[in-house]
């Protein structure tokens, strides 16, 4: 369980730091590596979606 609350930690770190570069310039990361749209990107775009409802449980838990 640890492992997997690290990389989804990771993962919502990187979406963040992903939209931080959408609202302050307009630079979209994951599309300029992976491509507009692309499988990879939507891949991506989902693990960062799916990792955030992983960290909603022990947040509503009241783990931390």
């Amino acid at each position: 369980m640890r492992a997997l609350n690290i990389v989804t930690l990771v993962l919502l770190i990187v979406g963040g730091i992903n939209w931080g570069l959408v609202g302050l310039a307009g630079f979209d990361l994951v599309a300029a590596i992976f491509g507009e749209m692309s499988t990879l990107s939507r891949i991506v775009y989902s693990l960062v979606g799916l990792s955030a409802l992983w960290q909603i449980v022990p947040l509503v838990q009241g783990r931390q």
